[in-house]
Protein backbone atom coordinates (compact mmCIF):
# COMPACT_ATOMS: atom_id res chain seq x y z
CA UNK A 1 0.00 0.00 0.00
CA UNK A 2 1.68 3.51 -0.89
CA UNK A 3 2.45 5.31 1.95
CA UNK A 4 0.38 8.99 1.76
CA UNK A 5 3.50 10.92 3.58
CA UNK A 6 5.49 9.20 0.25
CA UNK A 7 2.60 9.99 -2.34
CA UNK A 8 3.29 13.73 -0.93
CA UNK A 9 6.69 13.69 -1.22
CA UNK A 10 6.79 11.97 -4.76
CA UNK A 11 4.30 14.25 -6.19
CA UNK A 12 6.39 17.60 -4.67
CA UNK A 13 3.20 19.07 -3.68
CA UNK A 14 1.78 20.91 -0.61
CA UNK A 15 -1.45 21.40 0.47
CA UNK A 16 -2.90 24.97 -0.43
CA UNK A 17 -6.03 26.16 2.07
CA UNK A 18 -6.74 28.88 -0.72
CA UNK A 19 -6.97 26.62 -3.14
CA UNK A 20 -9.42 23.95 -0.75
CA UNK A 21 -6.88 21.45 -0.85
CA UNK A 22 -6.09 19.50 2.39
CA UNK A 23 -4.62 16.15 1.51
CA UNK A 24 -5.91 13.01 3.95
CA UNK A 25 -2.71 11.25 5.23
CA UNK A 26 -3.75 9.29 8.15
CA UNK A 27 -3.58 5.80 7.32
CA UNK A 28 -5.89 4.21 9.22
CA UNK A 29 -8.62 6.57 8.21
CA UNK A 30 -7.98 5.89 4.40
CA UNK A 31 -7.62 2.03 5.02
CA UNK A 32 -11.60 2.11 6.48
CA UNK A 33 -12.73 4.38 3.96
CA UNK A 34 -13.26 1.57 1.31
CA UNK A 35 -14.95 -1.02 3.89
CA UNK A 36 -17.87 1.03 4.81
CA UNK A 37 -19.24 0.42 0.82
CA UNK A 38 -22.38 -1.45 1.52
CA UNK A 39 -21.57 -5.23 0.78
CA UNK A 40 -23.46 -6.54 -2.63
CA UNK A 41 -22.74 -7.80 -5.90
CA UNK A 42 -21.32 -5.26 -8.09
CA UNK A 43 -21.15 -2.14 -5.80
CA UNK A 44 -17.34 -2.62 -5.99
CA UNK A 45 -16.36 -2.74 -9.70
CA UNK A 46 -16.68 0.27 -10.69
CA UNK A 47 -15.64 3.17 -7.98
CA UNK A 48 -15.68 7.09 -8.82
CA UNK A 49 -13.50 8.91 -6.36
CA UNK A 50 -13.68 12.78 -7.17
CA UNK A 51 -10.81 14.94 -6.04
CA UNK A 52 -7.98 11.91 -5.75
CA UNK A 53 -5.33 14.51 -5.01
CA UNK A 54 -2.13 12.16 -4.57
CA UNK A 55 -4.33 9.38 -4.96
CA UNK A 56 -3.49 7.97 -1.11
CA UNK A 57 -7.21 6.99 -1.50
CA UNK A 58 -7.09 5.87 -5.08
CA UNK A 59 -4.47 3.38 -3.83
CA UNK A 60 -6.92 1.65 -1.09
CA UNK A 61 -9.44 2.37 -3.60
CA UNK A 62 -7.53 -0.15 -6.47
CA UNK A 63 -6.85 -2.84 -3.70
CA UNK A 64 -10.54 -2.87 -2.94
CA UNK A 65 -12.06 -2.94 -5.95
CA UNK A 66 -12.20 -3.99 -9.60
CA UNK A 67 -12.03 -0.46 -11.23
CA UNK A 68 -11.31 2.74 -10.02
CA UNK A 69 -11.67 6.46 -12.18
CA UNK A 70 -10.43 9.13 -10.39
CA UNK A 71 -11.37 12.89 -11.26
CA UNK A 72 -8.63 15.81 -10.29
CA UNK A 73 -8.86 19.04 -11.37
CA UNK A 74 -4.56 19.77 -10.45
CA UNK A 75 -3.57 19.04 -13.98
CA UNK A 76 0.09 18.60 -11.93
CA UNK A 77 -1.99 15.95 -9.30
CA UNK A 78 -3.12 14.71 -12.55
CA UNK A 79 -0.31 14.12 -14.53
CA UNK A 80 1.42 12.53 -11.33
CA UNK A 81 -1.43 9.73 -11.20
CA UNK A 82 -0.81 9.02 -14.33
CA UNK A 83 2.62 8.60 -13.75
CA UNK A 84 2.53 6.69 -10.27
CA UNK A 85 -0.29 4.29 -11.59
CA UNK A 86 0.87 3.71 -15.09
CA UNK A 87 0.66 0.20 -14.41
CA UNK A 88 -2.45 -0.05 -13.34
CA UNK A 89 -3.50 2.39 -15.97
CA UNK A 90 -1.88 0.46 -18.37
CA UNK A 91 -3.73 -2.69 -16.72
CA UNK A 92 -7.37 -1.23 -17.29
CA UNK A 93 -7.62 -1.08 -13.34
CA UNK A 94 -7.68 2.58 -13.26
CA UNK A 95 -8.59 5.54 -15.39
CA UNK A 96 -7.21 9.60 -14.45
CA UNK A 97 -9.52 12.30 -15.78
CA UNK A 98 -8.35 15.41 -15.82
CA UNK A 99 -11.22 18.28 -14.93
CA UNK A 100 -13.80 19.80 -12.80
CA UNK A 101 -16.08 17.14 -11.18
CA UNK A 102 -19.10 19.51 -11.95
CA UNK A 103 -18.17 19.98 -15.55
CA UNK A 104 -16.62 16.53 -16.75
CA UNK A 105 -18.89 13.45 -17.47
CA UNK A 106 -19.32 11.65 -15.52
CA UNK A 107 -18.75 7.39 -15.96
CA UNK A 108 -21.06 4.95 -15.46
CA UNK A 109 -19.96 4.04 -11.68
CA UNK A 110 -20.81 1.35 -8.88
CA UNK A 111 -20.35 3.90 -6.40
CA UNK A 112 -18.29 6.73 -5.43
CA UNK A 113 -15.95 6.82 -2.58
CA UNK A 114 -14.31 10.40 -2.52
CA UNK A 115 -12.62 13.04 -0.02
CA UNK A 116 -14.90 16.16 -1.76
CA UNK A 117 -12.95 19.39 -2.18
CA UNK A 118 -15.07 20.97 0.60
CA UNK A 119 -15.54 24.24 -1.51
CA UNK A 120 -17.71 22.62 -3.68
CA UNK A 121 -19.15 19.60 -1.68
CA UNK A 122 -22.98 20.63 -1.38
CA UNK A 123 -22.38 20.92 -5.68
CA UNK A 124 -20.88 17.35 -6.06
CA UNK A 125 -23.06 15.29 -3.73
CA UNK A 126 -26.25 16.87 -5.61
CA UNK A 127 -25.03 15.63 -8.84
CA UNK A 128 -23.74 12.46 -7.48
CA UNK A 129 -26.74 11.61 -4.91
CA UNK A 130 -29.92 11.31 -7.87
CA UNK A 131 -27.47 8.89 -9.86
CA UNK A 132 -28.63 6.53 -6.69
CA UNK A 133 -25.31 4.66 -6.18
CA UNK A 134 -23.63 4.14 -2.65
CA UNK A 135 -21.59 7.17 -1.88
CA UNK A 136 -19.27 7.18 0.92
CA UNK A 137 -18.56 10.92 0.92
CA UNK A 138 -15.74 13.26 3.24
CA UNK A 139 -17.86 16.42 3.98
CA UNK A 140 -17.20 19.06 6.92
CA UNK A 141 -18.42 17.84 10.04
CA UNK A 142 -21.11 20.93 9.99
CA UNK A 143 -22.37 19.93 6.96
CA UNK A 144 -22.72 15.96 7.17
CA UNK A 145 -24.32 16.66 10.22
CA UNK A 146 -27.06 18.79 8.62
CA UNK A 147 -27.41 16.30 6.19
CA UNK A 148 -28.82 13.80 8.40
CA UNK A 149 -30.30 15.59 10.86
CA UNK A 150 -34.52 15.01 11.94
CA UNK A 151 -37.11 17.17 11.68
CA UNK A 152 -37.25 19.37 14.61
CA UNK A 153 -33.87 19.38 15.26
CA UNK A 154 -31.78 22.63 14.88
CA UNK A 155 -29.58 20.88 12.13
CA UNK A 156 -32.59 20.10 10.15
CA UNK A 157 -33.40 22.03 7.04
CA UNK A 158 -33.06 22.08 3.22
CA UNK A 159 -30.17 20.04 3.09
CA UNK A 160 -31.47 17.34 5.03
CA UNK A 161 -34.37 17.05 3.30
CA UNK A 162 -33.31 17.24 -0.07
CA UNK A 163 -30.23 14.45 1.03
CA UNK A 164 -33.02 12.31 2.45
CA UNK A 165 -34.63 12.21 -0.30
CA UNK A 166 -32.54 10.33 -2.09
CA UNK A 167 -31.34 7.95 0.02
CA UNK A 168 -30.90 6.39 3.79
CA UNK A 169 -27.63 9.17 5.13
CA UNK A 170 -25.29 8.55 8.39
CA UNK A 171 -22.08 9.68 9.43
CA UNK A 172 -20.12 6.27 9.82
CA UNK A 173 -17.11 8.33 11.15
CA UNK A 174 -15.70 11.20 12.35
CA UNK A 175 -12.68 12.41 11.25
CA UNK A 176 -10.20 15.28 13.22
CA UNK A 177 -8.42 17.88 11.36
CA UNK A 178 -4.90 16.04 12.61
CA UNK A 179 -5.89 13.72 9.56
CA UNK A 180 -5.08 16.53 6.80
CA UNK A 181 -2.03 17.76 5.34
CA UNK A 182 -2.30 21.02 5.65
CA UNK A 183 -5.15 20.50 8.75
CA UNK A 184 -8.16 22.75 7.13
CA UNK A 185 -10.05 24.74 10.08
CA UNK A 186 -13.13 22.49 10.96
CA UNK A 187 -13.50 19.25 11.98
CA UNK A 188 -14.76 16.62 8.95
CA UNK A 189 -17.12 13.93 9.34
CA UNK A 190 -17.66 10.73 6.35
CA UNK A 191 -21.46 10.17 5.02
CA UNK A 192 -22.42 6.92 4.04
CA UNK A 193 -25.55 7.48 1.38
CA UNK A 194 -27.08 4.08 0.36
CA UNK A 195 -29.71 4.88 -2.26
CA UNK A 196 -33.38 3.99 -1.69
CA UNK A 197 -37.21 5.09 -2.26
CA UNK A 198 -38.81 7.73 -0.17
CA UNK A 199 -41.52 6.77 1.92
CA UNK A 200 -43.50 9.25 -0.09
CA UNK A 201 -44.53 10.53 -3.73
CA UNK A 202 -43.92 13.17 -5.59
CA UNK A 203 -45.10 13.86 -9.22
CA UNK A 204 -42.78 16.42 -9.82
CA UNK A 205 -39.13 16.15 -8.27
CA UNK A 206 -38.00 19.21 -9.37
CA UNK A 207 -40.53 21.29 -8.26
CA UNK A 208 -40.52 19.43 -4.74
CA UNK A 209 -37.29 20.65 -4.14
CA UNK A 210 -37.72 23.92 -5.49
CA UNK A 211 -40.57 24.17 -2.98
CA UNK A 212 -38.55 22.82 0.22
CA UNK A 213 -35.66 25.18 -0.51
CA UNK A 214 -38.18 27.92 -1.05
CA UNK A 215 -39.73 27.25 2.76
CA UNK A 216 -36.82 26.92 4.41
CA UNK A 217 -35.61 30.20 3.64
CA UNK A 218 -38.32 31.26 5.77
CA UNK A 219 -37.47 29.20 8.16
CA UNK A 220 -38.51 31.07 11.20
CA UNK A 221 -41.56 32.27 9.58
CA UNK A 222 -44.75 30.07 10.04
CA UNK A 223 -45.53 27.87 6.93
CA UNK A 224 -48.35 29.75 6.33
CA UNK A 225 -46.21 32.85 5.52
CA UNK A 226 -43.30 30.54 4.10
CA UNK A 227 -45.27 29.58 1.32
CA UNK A 228 -46.96 32.84 0.58
CA UNK A 229 -43.57 34.62 0.94
CA UNK A 230 -41.65 32.65 -1.65
CA UNK A 231 -43.33 32.00 -4.72
CA UNK A 232 -40.53 33.90 -6.77
CA UNK A 233 -38.11 30.86 -5.69
CA UNK A 234 -41.22 27.42 -5.45
CA UNK A 235 -42.44 28.68 -8.97
CA UNK A 236 -46.11 28.82 -7.12
CA UNK A 237 -48.53 30.85 -9.47
CA UNK A 238 -50.88 31.62 -5.92
CA UNK A 239 -49.43 31.03 -3.03
CA UNK A 240 -53.13 32.03 -1.32
CA UNK A 241 -54.95 29.46 -2.85
CA UNK A 242 -52.20 26.99 -1.44
CA UNK A 243 -52.46 28.22 1.97
CA UNK A 244 -56.59 28.79 1.64
CA UNK A 245 -56.03 24.50 0.71
CA UNK A 246 -54.14 22.94 3.24
CA UNK A 247 -54.15 21.99 6.98
CA UNK A 248 -54.43 24.99 9.10
CA UNK A 249 -52.47 23.26 11.99
CA UNK A 250 -49.57 22.45 9.32
CA UNK A 251 -49.52 26.07 8.48
CA UNK A 252 -48.88 27.31 11.91
CA UNK A 253 -45.67 24.85 12.28
CA UNK A 254 -42.62 26.55 11.00
CA UNK A 255 -40.44 24.60 8.24
CA UNK A 256 -37.95 23.03 10.88
CA UNK A 257 -40.67 20.75 12.09
CA UNK A 258 -42.06 19.75 9.03
CA UNK A 259 -41.20 15.73 7.98
CA UNK A 260 -40.56 15.25 4.47
CA UNK A 261 -43.71 13.54 4.20
CA UNK A 262 -45.51 16.04 5.29
CA UNK A 263 -43.26 18.92 3.13
CA UNK A 264 -44.18 15.70 0.42
CA UNK A 265 -47.95 15.94 0.51
CA UNK A 266 -47.85 20.05 1.17
CA UNK A 267 -45.79 20.32 -2.44
CA UNK A 268 -48.17 17.69 -3.99
CA UNK A 269 -51.15 19.88 -2.81
CA UNK A 270 -49.38 23.04 -3.74
CA UNK A 271 -48.86 21.33 -7.13
CA UNK A 272 -52.38 21.05 -7.89
CA UNK A 273 -54.00 24.15 -6.15
CA UNK A 274 -51.02 26.89 -6.84
CA UNK A 275 -49.64 26.34 -9.70
CA UNK A 276 -51.16 27.53 -14.02
CA UNK A 277 -50.04 24.49 -15.92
Amino acid sequence: MRDPEGLLARAGVRGDPNRDQHFLVDDRVLDRLPSYLPEGEGVREHVLEIGAGNGALTARLLAECERVTAIERDPELAAFLREEFADEIAAGDLTVVEGDALDVDLPQFSASVSNLPYGASSQIAFRLLPLKRPLVLMFQKEFAERMVADAGTDDYGRLSVSAQHYADVEIVEPVPKEAFSPPPAVESAVVRATPRDPEYAVDDEDFFLDFVKAVFTQRRKTMRNAVRNTVHISGLDDGDAVVDAADEDLMGMRPGKVSPSRLAALATLADDVGRND
